[in-house]
């Protein structure tokens, strides 16, 4: 019956997006994409500007037909020669999996003297992370990570499906898309919460790049405290351990560490790596039991909906999200105060510093008013 099994009505990431990005988390020089030259398009320039290239074997009608095994096998090679890489990574799209086209083959044809990570994947897996496991289990295969941090992927990858069923992205039928709350307002009452003699906390819980731009929040609202007399009322946890994670992403870990630490600001709780967002609100929680249940206010940015709601009884919630989608989830779960930061992502890739947010600025100009200055 039409309509009986519809479960997500609203665009979601795919798994082939998903493979790409992991083959960047794990410094490959050149992805190949194996299908037509359109496909994924948008995250493939995103990600040329992150310092990986993306080519194409550029499938037409006639390779839908009768594969394009010679193809494939072809751009190996002249990517090997052109680039020089140290690492290859090869992805599936629709239209080469459903014709059945095996990528060991033509790899095996390329006779490369570079490792290739092969991952066939195609975008009709209902979850994404699905791409991001492939990849792992293939790099695995061919002894770029080891045993363990592909168990430790795999949980993080479990917990991670689950927060965004839970009250992510995936946990309606249909989620209607928002700027969340006027950044002004939002601005000018953490303002007033400082002036009040408020005590807050800043959860930065951001996923992999995503962070250099969820810094600089936490970095503002440190920045008002100060300019306010009011530093000593601000506690800051981060998930910036850079002993975690896939090589990419313990990079992103140290540079905005070394990014805070020259601006003066104390992360004082390491929460987890920065591919650890799925799993970190039991440690924010047992934290805050011990040491912080007296605090009024809690300022939560990257994935606010990962931190349970019990683990922030009794205070107002400020919540900094990049996804449109998650503002109504996080209004339900309780968060009083939702604000969305637009094109994010395009903004923190093939950076190393951390790159300023809509609501760090507002929050510093909104401190000069109130300063007079």
């Amino acid at each position: 019956m039409i309509g009986k099994n519809l479960s997500i009505m609203h665009p979601r990431p795919s798994s082939i997006v998903a493979a790409l990005y992991t083959l960047r988390d794990l410094n490959v020089d050149v992805a190949i994409l194996h299908g037509p030259p359109g496909c994924s398009f948008k995250h493939a320039r995103l990600l040329e500007e992150d310092g990986i290239r993306v080519v194409t074997t550029a499938l037409d009608e006639n390779g839908f037909v009768f594969g394009g095994r010679q193809e494939l096998s072809s751009l190996l090679v002249k990517v090997n020669e052109m680039f020089k890489p140290k690492l290859i990574g090869v992805v599936g799209t629709c239209a080469s999996m459903i014709i059945g086209e095996e990528l060991r083959e033509p790899v095996e044809d390329a006779n490369l003297d570079v490792p290739v990570i092969e991952v066939e994947v195609h975008a009709g897996y209902p979850d994404n992370t699905k791409g991001v496991l492939i990849t792992l289990e293939s790099a695995f295969e061919v002894g770029v990570i080891g045993k363990e941090e592909l168990e430790r992927q795999k949980v993080l990858l479990r917990e991670a499906t689950l927060v965004e069923k839970r009250h992510g992205a995936a946990s309606k039928e249909y989620l209607e898309p928002s700027r969340g709350d006027v950044k002004y307002k939002v601005a000018e009452k953490v303002v007033r919460l400082l002036q009040e003699g408020k005590k807050g906390i800043t959860i930065m819980n951001a996923k992999k790049e995503t962070g250099y731009m969820f810094a600089d929040v936490s970095a503002a609202v440190n920045e008002v405290a100060l300019a306010l007399g009011k530093e000593g009322n601000v506690v800051n946890m981060a998930n910036i351990d850079d002993s975690l994670g896939l090589p990419r992403v313990r990079h992103h870990a140290k540079c905005i560490t070394a990014d805070l630490q020259e601006r003066g600001i104390t992360v004082h709780e390491v929460i987890g790596g920065m591919d650890e967002y799925p799993v970190t609100g039991e440690k924010v929680g047992e934290l805050i039991k011990q040491k912080y249940s007296d605090y009024d206010f809690a300022i939560i940015t990257g994935v606010p909906h990962a931190i349970p709601m019990e683990a922030l009884e009794g205070m107002e919630i400020i919540s900094v999200t990049n996804g449109p989608r998650q503002v109504l989830p996080l209004k339900e779960m309780g968060h009083q105060h939702v604000i969305v930061e637009i094109d994010l992502h395009p903004k923190t890739l093939g950076v190393n510093h951390i790159v300023e947010s809509e609501f760090g600025a507002t929050l510093r100009e909104v401190a000069k008013d109130v300063l007079g200055r």
